[in-house]
């Protein structure tokens, strides 16, 4: 048998040991050493990755350029009369909403991890249940139930002989108290679903030590586990007050005038879009703040993971039968407010009003978000997994910074999403109208702007970073040596990715699609304002019916948003059961 060349040998060290031998001589070399030229030798593939990154940043760019430069600049104005409320207004809500998902997801995270009571495995998972309801449909159903017309009231009146509003005090649900309360009702599960993992995450070492040190409970929950599972609680924080400054339908039907809201009233009440742009800018700020914030706890959580081969999971200690009572009150407290009223009186009214609503214009908004959703799914699945498998091929710098911009649209809020998309599609649209008009004589028309484009286009660019955080946790799982093995076999980065990447990371790609798909199916401040004439959604029609104060006629679009927001909830709570099934820490980034 004739001995093998240098190349051979190469190729055979590559395929056979990934890489992982090194040798003194020079007749062997690595695989990183094979790749040097694919990964650092620029390819259609970063290419197309760093274009898309500049397509998604578009709409960000857009409203800082109309912000600086506007057509009538009203900012002095509202500087001196309306934008110290909106600022006070949005950081109150934003305060008053962090303390209460965080008194809320942390304790009953830690709760059902390290105790036993009676229906803790009920818990375990049901306290994600409000996950599934949007903040806007939850302050719907109490206004309807809370206010002097509804059943609440109407109780009290009969049973007190009450007739008329003076003759007694009840508090106003529509008020900034009301908002805060409606939007911790949906919201605490973010910082639950944190803070959970993060206490799976906590080695029972980590207790025994401290306790071998004379450190009592207490001060074990309150200086050792709250202090490691902190960067994991940050970041649920930070993702309460994303949605808060989000959120417009809450806010707006309880007059509560927030940045958000304020957004609106410039753009579309004072037809100002400068001005709209001017306030978005504003909001953008209060974004690279939490953004900054959730960096640096993530940055922190490095210095907290436990080692694997030291890794114990924690045994739930059983609570004295006060103790047990005051716990399940505490955990079936927030489900029973946040998930089993709203459902109840959405199930009561649907089949109140069935009839009613079971017509074409529900049929019609019901098709045109699950058509919207699934397509906006797959676009955003797509460039998640060009973005992912980029950065993989090349991760330099400029391709990791690239990556890190195009990811930041779920923290955009929806209103200024709305703004980025409308100012560049509706300059397209001019400019090539007054093109055609030139030179043919003919109108084109809008193309992109009041399009079912531009809503797709805002619904990718909100949701890619769900999409390509979950196919990116997925593609690091796969080791690096197997594309130096399918590499040193001839096969183009185009094939290992069908043949190799795809099928392993397939679980990733539907958790993605499915997540993405669902917050489609909330969405309801860029879908207001960017959806086409006469073209309504489950959430636009939610939010008409309750601006007509129909709140039974918008009870079935309602349910069907939350029946269907329900399947990523039990997906989730699958997902950290097995992962303490296993006994290995879970990862707050899947």
């Amino acid at each position: 048998m004739s001995k093998p060349d240098n190349t051979e040998k190469r190729l055979l060290t590559t395929a056979t040991y990934g890489g992982r031998l090194k040798f003194d001589t020079d007749e062997f070399v690595t695989s990183a050493q094979i790749a040097t030229p694919v990964q650092r030798t620029r390819s259609g593939w970063s290419y197309a990755a760093l274009i898309v990154a500049a397509v998604v940043c578009l709409p960000l760019l857009s409203v800082v350029w109309l912000a600086f430069f506007p057509e009538e600049n009203i900012w002095p104005h509202l500087f001196r009369t309306v934008l110290s409320s909106y600022v006070i207004n949005t950081l109150l809500l934003m305060i008053g909403v962090a303390i209460g998902t965080l008194a809320i997801g942390t304790t009953c995270a830690w709760l059902v991890t390290h105790h036993n009571f009676p229906g803790r495995a009920l818990f375990n998972w049901a306290l994600l249940l409000p996950f599934a309801v949007p903040a806007y449909v939850i302050a719907y159903v109490y206004t309807d139930l809370l206010e002097f017309a509804g059943p609440v009231q109407s109780l009290l009146r009969a049973t007190f002989d009450w007739k008329l509003a003076n003759e007694y005090y009840f508090p106003s649900i529509r008020t900034l108290p009301g908002a805060i309360i409606m939007m911790v009702l949906v919201l605490y599960p973010y910082v639950y679903l944190l803070a959970r993992a993060a206490f799976l995450e906590q080695s029972a070492s980590i207790a025994e030590a401290a306790r071998s040190l004379g450190v009592s409970r207490s001060a074990r929950v309150l200086h050792v586990a709250i202090p490691m599972a902190r960067p994991a609680i940050v970041v649920g924080l930070s993702l309460v007050m994303m949605e808060t400054l989000n959120d417009y339908g809450t806010v707006d039907y309880f007059a509560v005038r927030t940045l958000s809201a304020g957004l609106y009233d410039v753009w579309l009440g004072m037809n100002n879009l400068g001005g709209g742009a001017q306030i978005a800018t504003l909001l953008l700020i209060f974004v690279m703040v939490l953004i900054g914030l959730e960096k640096s706890s993530r940055r922190n959580q490095q210095n907290f993971q436990p080692m694997s081969s030291r890794f114990r999971p924690n045994a739930r200690t059983e609570l004295s039968k006060p103790l047990s009572i005051a716990a399940m009150l505490f955990c079936a407290l927030p489900v029973l407010l946040g998930f089993v009223v709203p459902a109840w009186v959405l199930g009561g009214y649907t089949i109140t009003y069935f009839e009613q609503s079971w017509n074409r214009d529900f049929h019609q908004a019901a098709l045109h978000s699950i058509g919207l959703s699934s397509i906006a799914a797959i676009a955003a699945v797509c460039v998640g997994v060009l973005l992912s498998y980029s950065k993989r091929l090349h991760p330099t710098r400029n391709m990791k910074i690239s990556v890190g911009l195009a990811s930041m649209g779920y923290a955009v809020p929806g209103a200024v999403l709305a703004i980025g998309v409308i100012i560049p599609f509706a300059a397209f649209d001019n400019a090539l109208d007054a093109f055609a008009e030139r030179l043919f004589g003919i109108s084109t028309g809008l193309l992109l702007s009041g399009t079912v484009f531009a809503l797709v286009f805002a619904y990718t660019v909100r949701f890619l970073a769900m999409a390509y955080g979950s196919i990116n946790a997925s593609m690091k799982k796969i080791s690096p040596h197997m594309d130096d093995a399918a590499r040193s076999l001839g096969h183009s980065p185009g094939t290992i990715l069908h043949k190799v990447h795809l099928p392993l990371i397939r679980g990733g790609i539907l958790t993605a699609a499915l997540v993405v798909f669902v917050d489609c199916m909330k969405e309801l401040p860029a879908t207001l304002v960017l959806r086409p004439f006469n073209f309504d959604t489950l959430a636009t029609q939610i939010y008409q019916y309750a601006s007509d104060e129909l709140i039974g006629q918008s009870a079935i679009y309602a349910l069907l948003i939350v029946v269907v927001g329900l399947v990523p909830v039990i997906l989730l709570s699958v997902r950290i059961d097995r992962s303490r099934e296993l006994g290995a820490p879970s990862t707050v980034d899947d």
